[in-house]
């Protein structure tokens, strides 16, 4: 069948290169013409995935609007805050029952919505979306290592489609009807793997490190669940699985941040080093918006929100969790 990813970066293109592997021509789209022409003559991604060659079935270009009108199935992996507008300029060319997949880990701003939630806005009626999550490191799938995510729809049918395009040897999908609960999981994740750089950044070693985790792990879920998602999808890959992988993996460009933060270097200065988007800076906000709403307490977002905000000094922000009132750990 022929597929189509719309985001050239890591994550677009190893899901390109994989498919491509399993038997579909891809089209594979960049907003930069440049970039499509250079992936194109030299068959790899220089400027994302150097050094990882494109198989003969990905096929780069900056038709997007034609690329998109000739899929029967569109995976979504372009950054949270673009992903409006350009859905919204490729929307008339999609066709009524395409598979929309959603790729992208994070909330829009001001709105604070949900991906799933974006796509479902903006495309024609009868396109099912299926949110794809879970801990996957783009280079780690571009090279072929085993990986295990999760494919989560309300339309089961699209669900078991999108299940049987894509699984292949090294690449194993699990299913879920909780969108809710995977795609909070996908983006809080971001949040947590920010304040445990900082915990790394700033020296305080493992005990603190584990504590951090295991209660962001806590407090992804309060809010998920609030928000209608089930607590035991925080407990799988989309939850538990990529808040591991995002916390601990020297490739998470969240993690690298925090580090960089708790080093003293100024996010400004981090981030115009940054050639990938590190979701986790605008998502944290939107926690915060969205547990107010709810009614949920979220201390660590609270921290990391305003250590981002250069309101509070990583150092304090650590200090702040520590002094909290005692609590029932189930809460």
């Amino acid at each position: 069948m022929t597929t189509t990813v719309v985001g050239s970066g890591s994550w677009g293109t190893a899901l390109a290169m994989h498919l491509a592997r399993v038997g579909h021509e891809v089209h594979l789209c960049a907003r930069d013409a440049a970039l499509a022409a250079r992936m194109r003559d030299m068959r790899e991604n220089a400027v994302y995935l150097p050094g990882v060659p494109l198989p003969d079935g990905v096929h780069p270009t900056h038709e997007t609007a034609a690329a998109v009108a000739d899929a029967s199935m569109v995976i979504w992996a372009v950054p949270s805050h673009g992903t409006r507008a350009t859905l919204r300029d490729l929307a008339p060319a999609i066709r009524p029952g395409t598979v929309m997949v959603s790729a992208t880990k994070g909330l829009e701003r001001v709105t604070w919505t949900r991906m799933s939630q974006v796509l479902a806005e903006e495309l024609p009626s009868g396109c099912p979306v299926v949110v794809l999550s879970g801990p996957s490191f783009a280079h780690e799938v571009a090279h072929e290592l085993p990986t295990a995510v999760v494919t989560a729809a309300a339309d089961g049918d699209a669900n078991a489609r999108v299940q049987e395009e894509l699984r292949g040897r090294r690449f194993r999908l699990y299913a879920s009807d909780d969108v809710v609960g995977v795609e909070v999981g996908g983006a809080y994740k971001n949040v947590i793997a920010i304040a445990a750089g900082v915990v790394e950044g700033l020296g305080l070693g493992h005990n603190a490190l584990a504590g951090l985790v295991t209660r962001g792990l806590a407090e992804m879920t309060r809010l998920a669940v609030a928000l209608g998602g089930r607590q035991e999808t925080l407990a799988g890959l989309s939850g538990l699985g990529d808040l591991v992988l995002t916390c601990t993996g020297a490739a998470s460009r969240n993690h690298r941040l925090g580090i960089e933060l708790g080093q003293g270097r100024a996010l400004a200065e981090i981030l115009a080093g940054m050639r990938m988007v590190a979701e986790g800076v605008n998502t944290a906000e939107g926690m915060l918006a969205l547990g107010a709403a709810a009614g949920v307490e979220l201390p660590i977002a609270e921290q990391m929100a305003a250590v981002l905000a250069g309101g509070t000094h990583p150092l304090a922000a650590t200090e702040a969790l520590m002094v909290r009132p005692q609590k029932h750990e189930r809460h």
